[in-house]
């Protein structure tokens, strides 16, 4: 059955359909009797591709259980200690310690260091953080008064340690206890100092000393030395919540806003049947007339300049001049200015007047995408599956690449306060460290956690899974889009291509497009999806050579990487307008991708200043639409949250920022426009090379007629004959033979 498939696949590549009439070098199509349309009966395309993509999708569903087997996610999520215990963990010792504790925190360089768990001190799971300034000596001295100085003190030693007798030399060298605590609190689920700026003085608990249990007295500038932007980092938590509570308060008013857009969008869509033009015509004067003023009034700078002294200096003599002022008092400043405005005004004109029947067909089939919209209402509603299919690829590929990252056992190395220990960063045994020369040559070293490992195969080439987990997963986010493309343009081109509109459209374009995607055109989606995932790939490893790369001071190897990144840029935009044509082709033709691609291009060759013309116009279009919809359900918004609105004035809940609603309504409105808007450019899109092929491939007769609009038709002066006037003609041709 394999072997059919494969077989009728490679005739489908050897004569494909419709191909008698094509010329390899893209020439017209000439009137081909057996095009009526989108194909129906279709075969398989690119299976071969299919079985990979297949392939592939299973085997990324066994990286994801391996990676589960092997992976443990509360590695990432809670804080691990010297030992390779987890803090706050439930069923172990420390259900109840879900916080990271540092017993110097003096020997920590930056907030990274902590954060990465490489800060060469103990680290131990509390309840809480300490809550004064103590040190190990003062708690002795005080513990023969009042046992309770040990009972808060202990809390912080090594679990099992109850001996405050034991001297402080050997305490500290054994590091049972810390030698000092400070008022701390919890961030990150880890104790740092708790500073508070006073009268413009950083102060822990009002203090500015303190006693570091070594018998020296330290300044809380160390402390903050020792954990750098941790201040800003609790000042911007304390933001976070803040912003959390608008969240919570303003939410249901926030989902109003994006409803309200979402009606706006729809709405917009629907009427640029009747706007598209008047829009279009409206800024298009309206930056003429604009252009116009700007030439005059450069004219009326540049003549009440002319006669004034010095005015007449040139921009060269004066050289270059940081205050741009100073250029204005120049005439040949205007004189420029009014020319360049002047060149500008004539190009729009000149373009204006000779494009003028490509602007009036993009306008037109701007409206007719309106039209199409209106009459496959389910269109507007495809992307939700596509969002729902994204979300999915996105969480699987989250998952696995956290379970990859904590994947191996703990690793634990030498950790040493002296600069001259050879055995600094070496692997180590916690349970024989003790008993090792290490600590003998390296007085007060420890073997401490560093992180998840390992030496075996699986261990070893973690990175390169992570690799193939991304590569995989840009490859099923472009198939998603791609099965998204290939749906919507079958679903628009059954619209085109029903001669009598609705009535002749087939019930249930939509899903009959999405079966036939599915069904026969899996491989083909996915090769076009592959060629431009691999693009993307390409760019991303770029991208961290160039983040690797900054501080490198090889200027050559800087600009061959920015010329790279530049030429991988344009390529992947020009895959994705391939691909975006080719599928169009495909939900048509149903021919393989290299193919559809083929004779998109090549028929986009043919028709480059129409493609240029709509291009530009349905862009400017639906990004007006965009800054419509954003803006005017912004401005809404900010009268509301403002309390401007004295109808509802009482109904604004009280909010610590105004803004946190208001942008997350403005963008999610943006992008509620741009997700109706995606559809809408793919109906144009659609609709376009559907109304190219027509014109190639049908003439108007009775038997070969115009599937375009009549608005279209008349654009170009086209007209299709009724079968009773070809009737007529007949009779007029046979009267003369019959008299004779």
């Amino acid at each position: 059955m394999i072997k059919m498939i494969l077989f009728s696949h490679e005739m489908d590549i050897l004569n494909p359909i419709n191909t008698k009439h094509d010329n390899y070098y893209g020439e017209p199509h000439k009137f081909d009797p057996t095009f009526r349309g989108p194909v129906h009966n279709r075969g398989c395309t690119d299976v071969l591709c299919c079985v990979i993509f297949v392939i592939v999708i299973l085997g990324y569903i066994v990286l994801g259980t391996v990676a589960w087997m092997h992976g443990d996610p509360r590695k990432v999520v809670y804080p691990t200690d010297s030992y390779g215990q987890f803090c706050g963990q439930q069923g172990t010792p420390n259900a109840n310690k879900a916080i990271l504790f540092y017993f110097n925190i003096l020997q920590c360089a930056n907030p990274t260091v902590l954060i990465n768990l490489q800060c060469p001190t103990t680290q131990l799971c509390v309840s809480k953080c300490p809550d004064r300034f103590a040190t190990y000596i003062d708690m002795q001295y005080n513990y023969r008064r009042n046992k309770s100085y040990w009972d808060y003190y202990k809390q912080f030693c090594k679990p099992g340690f109850n001996n405050p007798d034991k001297p402080v030399s050997q305490v500290l060298r054994d590091e049972d206890c810390p030698s000092m605590i400070v008022p701390s609190r919890p961030f990150l689920q880890r104790c740092f100092p708790d500073f508070i700026t006073r009268n413009g003085t950083l102060t822990v608990a009002n203090k500015t000393n303190f006693k570091d249990g070594h018998g020296k007295v330290r300044s809380v500038v160390d402390l903050r030395d020792a954990a750098n932007g941790i201040t800003s980092l609790l000042d911007a938590k304390e933001v976070g919540v803040k912003i959390f509570e608008d969240y919570a308060s303003s939410w249901f008013w926030i989902l109003i806003g994006l409803v309200i857009s979402m009606l706006v969008s729809l709405i917009f869509i629907l009427l640029l049947r009747f706007t598209a033009g008047v829009l279009f015509w409206m800024v298009i004067f309206g930056v003429i007339v604009a252009v116009g003023y700007g030439i005059w009034h450069c004219y009326w700078e540049y003549s009440t300049l002319k006669g004034k002294p010095d005015s007449d200096i040139t921009i060269s003599d004066i050289g270059f001049q940081t205050d741009f002022r100073v250029y204005l008092q120049l005439s040949q400043t205007w004189l420029i200015f009014m020319i360049s405005l002047a060149v500008i005004e004539a190009i729009i004109i000149i373009v204006l007047i000779f494009l003028r029947s490509r602007v009036r067909i993009a306008i037109a089939l701007l409206k007719e995408g309106s039209k199409a919209i209106g009459c496959i209402m389910s269109t507007l509603f495809y992307p939700i599956i596509t969002f729902l299919l994204l979300a999915l690829c996105i969480a699987y590929w989250a998952v696995t690449a956290v379970f990859l990252a904590s994947s191996g056992e703990a690793v634990y190395k030498v950790m040493s306060t002296l600069p001259d220990c050879k055995y600094t960063n070496l692997t180590c045994d916690p349970e024989t460290f003790s008993q090792s020369n290490v600590t003998k040559l390296c007085p007060g070293s420890q073997c401490t956690f560093a992180f998840y490992g390992g030496e075996s195969l699986y261990h070893r080439y973690i990175f390169v899974l992570q690799l193939c987990n991304l590569l995989v997963f840009l490859w099923l986010v472009n198939f998603t889009i791609a099965l998204g493309q290939c749906t919507l343009a079958g679903a628009f081109a059954s619209y085109y291509w029903a001669l009598r509109k609705p009535e002749d459209i087939p019930p249930c374009p939509l899903a009959s497009s999405f079966g036939r995607a599915l069904r026969y055109h899996t491989g083909s989606l996915a090769f076009g999806a592959l060629i431009l995932s691999i693009v993307q790939f390409i760019r991303i490893i770029l991208e961290y050579l160039d983040h690797k790369l900054k501080g490198a001071h090889n200027a050559f190897t800087r600009f061959l990487l920015c010329c790279l990144k530049c030429c991988f840029w344009c390529l992947e935009h020009f895959i994705k307008f391939m691909n975006r044509n080719a599928y169009i082709m495909i939900s048509i033709y149903g021919k393989n991708f290299c193919a559809s691609a083929r004779d998109a291009f090549f028929l986009l060759m043919r028709n480059v200043m129409r493609v240029a013309v709509l291009d530009k116009v349905t862009d400017f279009l639906l990004f007006l639409g965009k800054l419509l919809i954003s803006g005017s359900v912004g401005v809404l918004a900010f009268f509301f949250f403002t309390r401007q609105i004295p109808v509802i004035q009482e109904e604004v809940p009280s909010l610590n920022y105004y803004w946190v609603p208001l942008l997350t309504v403005i963008f999610g409105s943006y992008m509620i426009a741009h997700g109706f808007f995606n559809v809408y450019a793919m109906c144009v899109d659609t609709l376009f090379l559907c109304f190219l092929l027509d014109l190639e491939k049908n003439d108007g007769s009775a038997t070969r007629p115009y599937y375009m609009a009549s608005s279209l038709r008349a654009i170009l002066n086209k007209k299709n004959k009724r079968p009773e006037e070809k009737k007529k003609r007949r009779k007029k041709k046979e009267q003369p033979n019959k008299r004779h």
